[in-house]
């Protein structure tokens, strides 16, 4: 959420939008915010905010693809079944401990 004065300032305050925004510019670019406000003095919210759209696509770019990867592929299953298979082996130990204990395993 932004304000209706086009003024791209740091002010937690009166622009928690605006301030936000600039914090995420900030934490990918690892430019300083002074230096990005410096940067879009006088050009209003629209070059701001277009560029920090495609700043963070950017960024969430290898995200995506991995995921599709992960998606579109047998990786995921195979993770998922062998820590099946590793919790199975662990828990039918246990339970043959607990049916003895009890008295109700084989003899």
């Amino acid at each position: 959420m932004t304000d209706s004065s086009g003024i791209i300032s740091y002010d937690k305050e009166n622009k928690p939008g605006v301030a936000n925004l600039l914090t995420i510019y900030a934490a990918i670019t690892g430019e300083k915010i002074a230096d990005i406000v410096a940067k879009y003095d006088g050009k209003g919210y629209g070059a701001f905010k277009t560029d920090l759209a495609e700043i963070v696509v950017n960024e969430l770019a290898p995200v995506q693809e991995r995921y599709e990867q992960l998606l579109n592929s047998s990786e995921l299953d195979d993770i998922l079944d062998a820590g099946a298979a590793k919790a199975n082996k662990i828990a039918s130990k246990t339970l043959a401990k607990m049916e003895k204990a009890m008295g109700l395993g084989r003899r």
